[in-house]
């Protein structure tokens, strides 16, 4: 039976680190969901995304070093952004829905997954000359196109992630320090036009109320407000499981989606907010460690790609749960309800567990000074 498991090549410590994270997201929902419809419905998309993760990790995934699948992929990814504004469906001020009946797609999710394969294409091809400001400003490009789609639907949320996955990959692939400050540059002059031309005003209050939190307590700040609130409540060793007060009467909005960690920091308090930080941190560093492992330049840009994914969002969300950042309608990895994003984050893995299959043995000091510039 240990010969079966090893011969599969999935990295078990990665996948069972995730399971206390899904397990965290769905007791969280059955607490206040009434008959648990949430939690009903996301074990279908748990089961659905962990058999894609299974089936992945049997595909030999070097085809997509070819350009014209990445191409292929990156295209169709924009068309069904585009499609958005003719037939996509208005959930929560955002036309970024696919409307199917019994359920619904964001295309936006796995348009997070095809950016990482197409800016793992462009710079492991250039990774020698990556010093080059040109490559920057092309790989700019790629991500701004996905960037401008989601902005105007208007998804804040998926465009910051976007732009983060850009700005994480262009800064471990080498970029020299002094485009460093170029990149930061253009990072305000976006910015500065989607404050100008692309914002509408209800996202420039959240942005406000990012500055001034507690100045708007009972209108723009008050998800923030009630977020903070819930986390505090939760003390040290939470309230219990279905004694969340700010949830269960409802003054904590979105608590199975936004919210869902202010929710289950509020039931299982800071032990239980330190034991999800321990488990995210795992999957990390379990990506991580598989990216070195990659064959080529291209396996190991793409497990720093997905690495950052999940970082960008995990920061984003719980920053936003605790009143760091402005609330952005970001989901948290594995914990927040919905399809496309469990489907997204759970391809990737499969993807790096396909490529997991022909990886070989990388020193670290070699990688380490070839991608991050240490030694």
């Amino acid at each position: 039976m240990t010969e079966f498991f090893r011969s599969l090549k999935i990295d078990w410590i990665l996948f069972f680190s995730t399971l206390p994270l899904l397990l965290a997201g769905v007791v969280t929902m059955s607490s206040f969901g009434g008959e648990g419809a949430y939690a009903n419905k996301q074990f279908v998309w748990i089961g659905i995304s962990i058999l894609i993760f299974f089936l992945f990790s049997f595909v030999d995934f070097r085809f997509l070093r070819r350009t014209g699948v990445i191409i292929f992929l990156f295209l169709s990814g924009c068309v069904l952004l585009l499609a958005l504004f003719a037939v996509g469906s208005v959930f929560k001020g955002a036309q970024g829905w696919f409307n199917l009946g019994a359920f619904a797609i964001q295309p936006a999710d796995p348009m997070k997954l095809v950016l990482v394969l197409v800016l793992t294409k462009y710079f492991s091809r250039r990774h020698i000359e990556i010093a080059n400001i040109r490559h920057i400003i092309v790989s700019g490009i790629y991500a701004f196109i996905p960037f401008v789609l989601v902005a105007i639907q208007p998804d804040f949320g998926s465009a910051m992630i976007f732009f983060l996955i850009w700005f994480g990959m262009v800064f471990v692939s080498g970029i020299s320090k002094k485009h460093l400050l170029v990149v930061f540059t253009l990072g305000l002059v976006s910015f500065g036009t989607l404050w100008g031309f692309v914002f509408h005003e209800y996202q420039k209050q959240r942005i406000m109320t990012f500055i001034h939190p507690l100045a708007d307590i009972r209108g723009a700040g008050y998800n923030a407000f009630q977020s903070t609130v819930a986390i505090g409540s939760g003390g040290v060793f939470g309230k219990g499981v279905g004694y969340g007060t700010q949830s269960r009467l409802n003054f904590l909005p979105e608590y199975q989606t936004d919210f869902v960690f202010a929710a289950f920091s509020e039931e299982w308090g800071f032990v239980g907010v330190v034991l999800l930080f321990i488990f995210f941190a795992l999957v990390i560093w379990r990506i991580l460690a598989n990216a070195m492992l990659g064959e080529t330049n291209f396996e190991i840009l793409f497990g720093m790609g997905i690495a950052i994914y999940f970082i960008a969002h995990f920061v984003i969300n719980v920053g936003m749960n605790i009143g760091l950042l402005p609330v952005t309608g970001t989901t948290i990895p594995f914990m927040s309800y919905g399809g496309s994003h469990l489907l997204t984050e759970f391809a990737a893995l499969g993807i790096l567990m396909g490529m997991r299959r022909y990886s070989r043995v990388a020193h670290r000091d070699d990688l380490q000074h070839e991608f991050l510039g240490v030694g």
